[in-house]
């Protein structure tokens, strides 16, 4: 295989239509590589020659990512959401473009997976919680209808972290100069798609699990880039799409996030990421992380009147 897409997947009921998208849209020889994380696919995934499906009970995301890339074969690995649509070609785009010490991450946009329908009037509502009533004729049924439509505004680009490692958007650096063409620099990404050489992933040492299971995967894929002598692009010429969790689509009355986190764990991952990196401590680094930050100077809440 060219490429092994690794998508760790938790109580998602989007799955099957990400990986659908997924093998629609291959042109290069290019799996599926699904680890559903304590639960089964539902609704269920059918059977392809180009997918494997492994289940576990709960791992946590970061090792059923791992798990992937164990399981994987092939010349280079893409983490992607479970939740996510992909431009034609995204795979023969990104891996013609890879470099053996870079990371490539698609240009991103916002996707518009549900909206609500009344099961009286026909009237819409938009992705996120599912609605008490309906606005127009107040009728308390409502069905579920998978639209799957990519909003193709201006994309994401530039992505960077604060002072306290965690990600933040930064639309301003994609419209620098230096920031221009196809393939752009950016300093931190979102984590929820990313593709480099297999052999890559692992100098890096895989995903690190003492983090927990969730959180910080941009700062840490974004630091293990830039710090070990390479480059984490962005490129104009594909895209993914993400599904962003505006409201429980099940039954409104739960978290929509498919894993059950505690704050207690999030606040973990993130102290443990802060030590890692403000203090220099990953071993394989040939940079400190204050030579990160003034490569990409003026950054926000790093230098003064930073935009």
């Amino acid at each position: 295989m060219d490429l092994s897409v690794i998508i760790p997947a938790c109580n998602e009921m989007l799955l099957a239509q990400t990986i659908n998208n997924v093998l629609e849209n291959i042109e290069a020889d290019t799996e599926v590589i699904a680890i559903c994380d304590g639960s089964w696919p539902d609704p269920p995934v059918f059977d392809h020659p180009k997918l494997t499906i492994v289940h576990h009970e709960s791992i946590g995301q970061r090792a059923a990512t791992n798990e992937g890339a164990r399981i994987s074969q092939a010349k280079f690995v893409m983490k992607l959401d479970a939740h996510c649509a992909v431009g034609k070609g995204f795979d023969r785009i990104l891996m013609e473009n890879c470099k053996p010490d870079w990371t490539m991450v698609p240009a991103m946009h916002h996707l518009n997976a549900f909206e609500w329908v009344c099961l009286e009037c026909k009237n819409r509502t938009g992705q996120g919680f599912k609605p008490h009533e309906c606005k127009k004729c107040n009728s308390e049924g409502f069905e579920m209808d998978i639209v799957w439509k990519p909003r193709h505004k201006t994309p994401h680009l530039s992505w960077r972290f604060d002072k306290n490692m965690q990600f933040q958007y930064w639309r301003k650096h994609s419209k620098r100069p230096e920031a221009q063409g196809d393939l752009i620099e950016t300093m931190s990404f979102i984590g929820a798609c990313f593709l480099m050489p297999r052999e890559r992933f692992w100098k890096l040492g895989g995903l690190d699990e003492a983090h927990g299971s969730w959180g910080q995967f941009g700062t840490e894929i974004a630091c293990k880039t830039w710090l070990s002598g390479g480059k984490l692009m962005t490129s104009r010429k594909t895209w993914f799409a993400h599904m962003f969790r505006t409201g429980n689509f099940r039954d409104g009355n739960r978290s929509t996030f498919p894993y059950e986190l505690s704050q207690e764990a999030i606040d973990r991952a993130r102290a443990y990421s802060k030590d890692l990196w403000l203090n220099d401590k990953w071993p394989k680094a040939i940079h400190p992380l204050s030579w990160l930050v003034d490569k990409f100077k003026p950054v926000p809440d790093w230098h003064e009147g930073a935009k």
